[in-house]
């Protein structure tokens, strides 16, 4: 699995110099990643709203403009 930030590649290091990871393991990852320019960090994935809500949103929308 490739690194996908230049902090994640920073902590697997650290853990390979504590030695709770193996040097194989780091090196594996390594090479996945390749010579690829890795943001500083990741941020999540924003989650898709549900349905459900928006139908009641829609609903309660629609009572108001009638008054």
């Amino acid at each position: 699995m490739p690194f996908k930030s230049q902090a994640q590649r920073r902590k697997f290091a650290q853990l390979l110099v504590e030695g709770k990871i193996s040097n194989q393991t780091f090196e594996e990852w390594n090479r996945e990643t390749g010579g690829k320019r890795l943001p500083e960090r990741v941020k999540p994935k924003a989650k898709r709203r549900k349905a459900a809500k928006r139908k009641a949103r829609k609903a309660t929308r629609k009572v108001a403009r009638k008054r």
